[in-house]
């Protein structure tokens, strides 16, 4: 679908300068909010918002619909009596890099104390909504708390590591586990109940001021997932549970050996036969909790490349025939629309671009790509016509990173031809570029608006450790900085339009 002409500012919440060590949907999400609309930003797009698996990785989660608890604010949990204000001072107020091990060891358990405190104390109005939550999302609900007591049980090993009744879901074990496990259970339901609606709240917030939320859909989802455990006769594996083949892409420029991503692929023929059930229910989902979606790995629809399980690197796969427009059609008939874009980056072939083209989903154009000598000119400005421009993705260096230490030299000369001088920076001769563009969608990751370098990127694909953990401080997008960026909105024809107010109310205790 065709999106209308719109401004945004990338930042995941886990980056907000929020208490706790970790950015979550508190004050300072409201803030930024703030500094969006004053900045006349009309979007605001977020990475996959799940609970986190391996590398902490927003695209490494455990549930496909699930929230993840450490973007709960317990200061807003505290204002409604989920947990005593006196308990917050065990709470970090520090605005660096996140520390997980840190956040997990003391916000975690806040946390579930402020969940038990609920559970146990919570009437009126609070206690009816979170029945009613609950009630209508025990479709996903139910299976994702067990899934989650039952991997802290058995000190987060992978499921397939479970004793085998609990891995093989035998009806008698999963009862007395829901029965053992019963007030565990409702603890982390409350945690879900909290997150979703301050996480309405918080869309609630945005929308009033016009700004649209953009979310994220990986087309994979981990083995280790309550998804897999759940729905396993969905996904290839074998008669031991584990996968026959997984995802991941062929050799190219950039790896030799190819990579090997290891997410269990789909049955695609089993899903068919089921109306594509789940792929509906994951998109209505997202559709319910975002305005706007990017679709990860666009590709994998069309064509996917698939690896023997066995193998430890991706030279031995081959591509294998996707969904194609089968899929999509199914969803706009239930979604009423496609209200997606099309993550379409690295090697893509004319069937992906047609695939693309019949289903009038926009691809991506990255400036930093554009400037190379091996006709990646279709990533610039001029040539943006129905597509969505970044300057850079989460997965890029900082613009003025790759100015200055990632690009090659010829990129930089050809970046300097194509944008002339800049006395105020490379990083605003980029965004002036991407907004002046015929780009529907123009998305600017916030680090490229503060100007910073290398050491706030946020993630290096190639790397193991050391990903997600940038937070900007209070103060950096400050007023002058929305006040540039609006006149730019304005003049660049881009000024957020009002929208409906359909998100959720905010719960009560």
């Amino acid at each position: 679908m065709p999106f209308p002409r719109a401004a945004g500012i990338l930042l995941h919440p886990t980056s907000l300068p929020s208490r706790g060590g970790i950015g979550d949907f508190g004050a300072a999400a409201y803030e930024f909010v703030d500094s969006l609309a004053a900045a006349r930003q009309g979007l605001w797009q977020v990475l996959p918002l799940g609970p986190l698996g391996a590398g902490n990785s927003p695209y490494s989660s455990t549930s496909a619909f699930a929230g993840n608890p450490v973007l709960i604010s317990l200061e807003r949990l505290a204002q409604r009596g989920w947990i005593h204000s006196a308990k917050m001072a065990a709470a970090s107020s520090e605005c660096g890099a996140v520390e997980y091990d840190r956040v997990f060891a003391t916000k975690i358990p806040l946390l579930f104390e402020a969940g038990r405190r609920f559970v146990s104390s919570a009437s009126g109005a609070g206690r009816q909504r979170f029945e009613q939550f609950c009630a209508e999302n025990a479709w996903w609900l139910d299976d994702f708390v067990l899934f989650d007591a039952l991997r802290a049980q058995n000190k987060l090993a992978s499921w397939n590591q479970w004793p085998a009744e609990l891995a093989r879901r035998e009806p008698a074990a999963l009862e007395r586990a829901r029965k053992e496990l019963a007030a565990d259970l409702k603890i982390r339901s409350a945690l879900q109940f909290a997150f979703y609606e301050q996480w309405n709240a918080l869309r609630r917030y945005c929308s009033e001021q016009a700004i649209r939320v953009v979310g994220d859909v990986a087309i994979f989802v981990n083995y280790d997932s309550t998804d897999v455990w759940t729905h396993r006769e969905l996904f290839r594996l074998n008669e031991n549970l584990d996968p026959d083949v997984v995802s991941g892409v062929p050799p190219d420029f950039f790896s030799k050996t190819g990579q090997r991503w290891g997410n269990p692929l789909y049955r695609w023929d089993v899903m068919k036969a089921r109306g594509y059930e789940w792929w509906i229910q994951r998109l209505r989902w997202a559709t319910q909790n975002c305005d706007y979606i990017r679709l990860d790995h666009f590709r994998g629809f069309d064509q996917f490349w698939e690896i023997p399980a066995h193998d430890s690197t991706a030279m031995n796969g081959r591509w294998v025939d996707g969904p194609r427009d089968q899929l999509f059609e199914k969803l706009a008939e239930a979604l009423g629309g496609l209200p997606f874009f099309a993550e379409d980056l690295g090697y893509i072939t004319p069937a992906v671009h047609a695939l693309r083209e019949r289903l009038r989903i926009p691809g991506m154009a990255v400036m930093q790509f554009g400037f190379s000598d091996d006709g990646a000119h279709a990533h610039l400005p001029h040539r943006a016509t129905g597509k969505i421009i970044y300057t850079g993705t989460h997965d890029n260096d900082t613009t003025i990173g790759w100015y200055k230490s990632s690009a090659a030299e010829h990129e930089r000369r050809n970046a300097e031809a194509y944008l002339g001088r800049s006395e105020d920076g490379i990083h605003w001769a980029f965004i002036r570029a991407a907004l002046s563009s015929p780009a529907e969608l123009a998305l600017i990751p916030l680090q490229d608006v503060l100007g910073l370098g290398s050491d706030c990127r946020m993630n290096t694909p190639s790397r193991d450790r050391g990903n997600w953990r940038w937070r900007f401080s209070p103060g950096q997008f400050n007023g002058e900085l929305a006040a540039k960026l609006a006149r730019l909105v304005e003049v660049t024809d881009r000024m957020p339009r009002g929208i409906p107010v359909r998100a959720g109310e905010d719960f009560a205790a």
